[in-house]
């Protein structure tokens, strides 16, 4: 029979197993950061007392996201990541959440679509090399004070604070962060999260209409990370963005859609994801 139980330190290991087998590249690192940023919202699922399956969430006021649902072969197609979601979707709404995000591998569309979820745009996943670029003119590290600054332009682009979020990223001196910054006003920033000579670039956001500074603020945060094996969710529709990306070695690793149940809160800019699992 199947039960879902809140996440617990005892649950990292079998976490990363499972995330092994679909060569997400997790780490118990990775979901104590989850856990810190949503006590209540890490789900394990089980047959009887087996380990077969998690999910995770996070709430950020009226917007609240899902990630990381995955569950062991010989149960999919049972309901059991039905279920999962099901639990996390009103573990969500518990918290007067309105709006739910995911991003969707393709061939899942359908099954999320049966529970609610609506097809918004695609992004793509793309794997590469930071390479040595001319230096941008126009973006600059932020300073400590302009930290809040930058969370409240995110909040105008997503729909929500991801203060809790965002914070702890922006702060950790392993972060690389750019900004770019006109009469006070921010136009974009962007930000890659380092782990020895592996990056995870993003967020990433501008206002619509200014590619010029997202181009930037991606170059320079590449040109620091020269030799590195860099990995980024871009929107599909950000075509000159991607075109310098594929002529500078960059290549697509897979797509997923961005999908949402209840009203669709985001602003039109352009973005790149802060992850796959926190949107």
């Amino acid at each position: 029979m199947f039960h879902i139980e809140n996440m617990s330190t005892e649950d990292f290991e079998f976490a990363v197993r499972i995330t092994d087998t679909m060569n997400w590249k997790m780490v118990n690192e990775d979901f104590e950061f989850m856990m810190r940023l949503e006590p209540e919202g890490c789900f394990v699922l089980f047959s009887n007392s087996e380990r077969i399956g998690i999910a995770t969430t996070i709430s950020f006021g009226e917007i609240g996201w899902f990630g990381n649902l995955i569950v062991t072969e010989s149960y999919r197609k049972k309901g059991a990541g039905s279920l999962l979601v099901k639990h996390a979707i009103k573990y969500l709404k518990s918290k007067n959440i309105e709006t739910i995000g995911l991003y969707a591998y393709i061939d899942r569309i359908p099954f999320y679509r049966k529970l609610g979820f609506r097809y918004d745009s695609e992004f793509t996943v793309l794997k590469g090399k930071g390479f040595s670029s001319p230096a941008e003119a126009n973006v600059r590290e932020p300073r400590k004070k302009e930290i809040q600054k930058i969370i409240e332009f995110d909040h105008s682009c997503f729909g929500a604070s991801r203060k809790k979020l965002l914070e702890p990223i922006l702060l950790d001196p392993d972060t690389l962060c750019y900004v770019s910054i006109e009469d006070e006003c921010i136009l974009g920033y962007a930000a890659a999260k380092v782990y020895k000579r592996v990056a995870e670039l993003g967020p990433l956001i501008c206002k619509q209409g200014r590619r010029d500074i997202a181009l930037a603020l991606l170059k320079t945060l590449l040109n620091i990370l020269e030799g590195f094996e860099v990995s980024m969710c871009i929107q599909k529709k950000e075509f000159e963005i991607l075109d310098v990306l594929i002529k500078s070695g960059f290549r697509e690793n897979f797509r997923v859609a961005r999908m949402f149940s209840g009203p669709f809160m985001a602003k039109n800019c352009i973005y790149a994801a802060e992850s796959l699992e926190r949107g």
